[in-house]
């Protein structure tokens, strides 16, 4: 498992609309989950160390969010077949087991994440109302394990940010993680 980082944030560039299938048994499109203040978009995994360090703060976070108006989505696009933890049916147990209050998404043909230029999981991008990007950085400073509980929530705060501004902020640290596991022609 090769560690990436996210690129810098390109500012203003805007969501790509998509329908992905979801563990709740519907497909939700961009529209769908999209917030009144911002949307985030999240890809991530079932296996990825980085991802089980701090899969408690992404689900406590994007609970905190949804409730200052910004939509909030996780997508897989893992191979699951040389990855099988990453199955639609292991996501489904994860995010139940997780509590997930947000849509989690399946992209199978990874369609989704290469249109979006994901990188690692977890990567995160955060849109304004506009649906113009303003936040590619890291959730906060853990790495392959989690940070301290009071550690400066990056993520959370940018995302506040947007949803008060429309703007995020200058600063930004890459995300790190587990490179997404892309399917061999």
């Amino acid at each position: 498992m090769a560690l990436m980082h996210t690129p810098i944030c390109d500012f203003g560039s805007l969501a790509h609309g998509f329908i992905l299938p979801a563990t709740d048994g519907k497909s939700y499109s961009f529209d769908d989950i999209k917030g009144e203040r911002g949307t985030l978009i999240m890809f991530i995994c079932n296996h990825c160390p980085y991802v089980k360090a701090v899969i408690d703060r992404i689900a406590s976070d994007a609970k905190e969010l949804q409730r200052l108006g910004i939509g909030v989505v996780a997508i897989s696009a893992n191979d699951a077949i040389a990855h099988p933890e990453d199955s639609f049916e292991n996501m489904i147990i994860e995010a139940r087991l997780n509590d997930f209050s947000f849509p989690y998404l399946y992209d199978e043909t990874q369609t989704i994440a290469k249109t979006y230029e994901a990188n690692c999981t977890p990567d995160f991008f955060g849109y304004n109302a506009e649906n113009q990007l303003q936040y590619r950085g890291r959730l906060d400073a853990s790495g392959r394990h989690a940070a301290a509980p009071d550690v400066k929530r990056d993520l959370l705060e940018a995302m506040q940010m947007i949803a008060e501004t429309a703007h995020g902020p200058v600063d930004q640290i890459p995300s790190m993680g587990c490179s997404i596991k892309w399917k061999t022609a």
